[in-house]
């Protein structure tokens, strides 16, 4: 009745496995879990759920708030790297949501700049929202049915984006590869560019296990600070005891790291006003399928 606008996502029940007998039992579980999940969470950096279901041809659905701005994936791609105050400003909103997620003993799984939105949100602009907590998982490992989206036996992520023990599968999975995930958002910010490229989704995850990343003070023009250029490393790193612990500690470093210098509000206006200066249209499926998107596989 309220009537404001929503974004509606459709989810094809054949791409969660959804097919009769039990299969098709778990993935409505599974479905109801995520969306669950998702409405729980409270940070105003989270997509807001406003409902879920299925249709009567069996389709599933979220309806979610609608967001005026775009992807971190598309704002590289449209307008290069970005500077590291800019950088610092965005990858601390993500951090305070997933340091709710991780704190109620969730990790999102698929962070990657494609599931990050920079927006307009009232007087605000660069407000960050994290999105798509489809692929959220229990870090409570004892729970026997931990995972809220793939059947045992399944990895499922973006290999561009994957932490070397999520790709492996010889190991639990905890917040410390939300916050591996976060360090690749972090580097294609700065250098636009993948912490890896490879020719097929297999040589990513290969790479990603054993090839140790260029610092991206190296890859790109812009000046990086050797404060935030070792924070994105140290979440790089190939062993999880290694990173920062969860997303607020990832927050507190990312503070100290620019030594004053800040992205406020009047630059972030500026940028704006004179980049998108009107209502934001969503991206071309070209452009949101481009690159990093198209290397989205699930393997098992």
């Amino acid at each position: 009745l309220l009537a404001r606008p929503a974004a509606i996502k459709l989810i094809n029940p054949e791409a969660l496995g959804a097919g009769q007998g039990e299969t098709g039992r778990f993935a409505i579980r599974r479905f109801r879990r995520e969306a669950e999940a998702a409405a729980a969470l409270q940070s105003p950096h989270t997509i807001r759920l406003y409902d879920f279901g299925e249709t009567s041809d069996g389709t599933f659905y979220y309806a979610m708030e609608l967001l005026d701005g775009l992807d971190l994936e598309s704002l590289v791609r449209r307008f290069g790297p970005q500077p590291g105050e800019r950088v610092v400003h965005l990858l601390r909103q993500a951090c305070h949501s997933l340091a709710e997620a991780h704190a109620g003993g969730l990790i999102h799984r698929d962070v990657k700049p494609a599931n990050i939105f920079v927006c307009r949100m009232g007087l605000e602009v660069d407000f960050v929202k994290v999105l798509d907590f489809g692929l959220v998982k229990s870090d409570q490992r004892q729970q026997k049915e931990g995972t809220l989206l793939t059947a045992p036996e399944i990895t499922t992520g973006t290999p561009a984006y994957m932490a070397p023990e999520m790709a492996a599968g010889d190991t639990p999975v905890d917040r410390r590869a939300d916050i591996y995930a976060l360090g690749c958002v972090g580097y294609w910010l700065l250098t636009g560019q993948l912490v890896f490229e490879a020719d097929s989704a297999l040589q990513m995850i290969v790479r990603h296990l054993r090839t140790q990343p260029v610092p991206p003070s190296q890859r790109t023009e812009l000046p990086v600070a050797p404060e935030l250029d070792q924070i994105i490393l140290n979440c790089l790193a190939k062993e999880p005891e290694q990173r920062p612990s969860d997303a607020s500690e990832l927050a507190r470093r990312l503070d100290g790291a620019l030594q004053g210098k800040v992205w406020d509000p009047e630059r972030a206006h500026q940028w704006w006003r004179v980049h998108l200066p009107t209502q934001s249209m969503p991206a071309p499926a070209s452009e949101r399928w481009s690159a990093g998107r198209a290397m989205e596989v699930a393997t098992g």
